[in-house]
């Protein structure tokens, strides 16, 4: 063989070996993150009552692990708090969280994601406050100090939080012990107050569409019609801005590789592997939809007003 030829050949094996050295180095480089986490860990809340039991935990932690391509583990916290904490300091990557406390969450540390968020059957994201009447008692909300007006209790969202967070933004002047509210045992106890007649108003809620207007299935007016209260009777005074649904959140901090697996496989779910949806989600049985921040703006007034701080 010639000088050129055996010069040829160098340059053939020199580039056969970097392109060899590119094969064996590049799933290395795709695994960096993987290998930087060690174990995915998922927390979320126990239910009442079951301690640290998780009902189909095998088959959910399979489903992940195999939609991330790595090992994981699921955290179970005592409450919200508890997880909140696990998040913020980086002991789990993803959260299972309400939308308060979401949002106390991303209060706590702005180190959290909203992912997704589930969807109902009807295409409900999630919930608004409305103010209502009955027989015309309460013409407009500049009269609101005139009337009676049934409140659910302190910790009630949509019959509560919500509809005193959301007043108080639009600049009605209202707290928690205004004259003017009576607070009702339950929502329930609410409800016969307006349909009894000891109330001129009600703070109910009603399921929201993605374009904030009602699907027409469930809340609070259904429930009167329900209890025997004409429809045409009553009137929606107010409604206030969407509470959307509780997201699942990962850290911010996450790789974005992560974070696509994590959407694809959970927007597919409900249609590809339904038994594994329902393990993971058994309220709302729509799916999921991907979410961003800014859809729990609404939450975030809350648990600032309820911190005292300002909107």
């Amino acid at each position: 063989m010639g000088k050129d030829g055996r010069s040829a050949a160098g340059r053939s094996l020199r580039t056969c070996a970097a392109a060899l050295a590119v094969l064996c180095v590049a799933p290395s480089a795709r695994a960096d993150w993987r290998d930087d986490i060690g174990t995915f860990r998922i927390g979320i809340v126990a239910e009442p009552g079951g301690g640290n039991a998780v009902p189909g935990l095998a088959r959910l932690t399979d489903a992940y692990a195999n939609a991330l391509g790595m090992k994981v583990e699921f955290v179970v916290a005592r409450d919200y708090a508890a997880l909140i904490e696990a998040q913020a300091s980086g002991r789990v990557q993803y959260a299972v969280y309400s939308a308060l406390a979401y949002a106390t969450a991303s209060e706590r540390c702005s180190c959290v994601e909203p992912l997704v968020a589930p969807v109902d059957s009807d295409g409900a994201v999630g919930i608004r406050s409305v103010l209502v009447t009955r027989d015309g008692k309460v013409p407009d909300l500049a009269t609101l100090a005139g009337h009676r007006i049934a409140i659910a209790p302190v910790d009630n969202v949509g019959g509560s939080l919500l509809p005193l967070a959301g007043l108080a933004g639009e600049g009605v002047k209202i707290a928690e012990d205004s004259s003017f509210l009576t607070r009702a045992p339950s929502a329930t106890a609410a409800e016969t107050m307006l349909g009894d007649g000891e109330a001129d108003g009600l703070f109910g809620w009603e399921p929201v569409g993605v374009d904030g207007q009602p699907t027409g299935t469930g809340g609070t007016i259904m429930r009167l019609e329900v209890a025997g209260v004409p429809k045409t009777s009553l009137r929606v005074l107010w409604t206030s801005a969407p509470l959307r649904y509780g997201p699942h959140a990962v850290r911010s901090d996450l790789d974005g590789e992560a974070k696509r697996r994590l959407g694809v496989f959970l927007t597919n779910l409900k249609s590809q592997t339904p038994d594994v949806y329902d393990l993971l989600e058994s309220t709302h049985s729509g799916g999921f939809e991907l979410a961003v921040p800014k859809d729990y703006a609404t939450a975030l007034a809350i648990v600032r007003r309820e911190a005292g701080g300002q909107e």
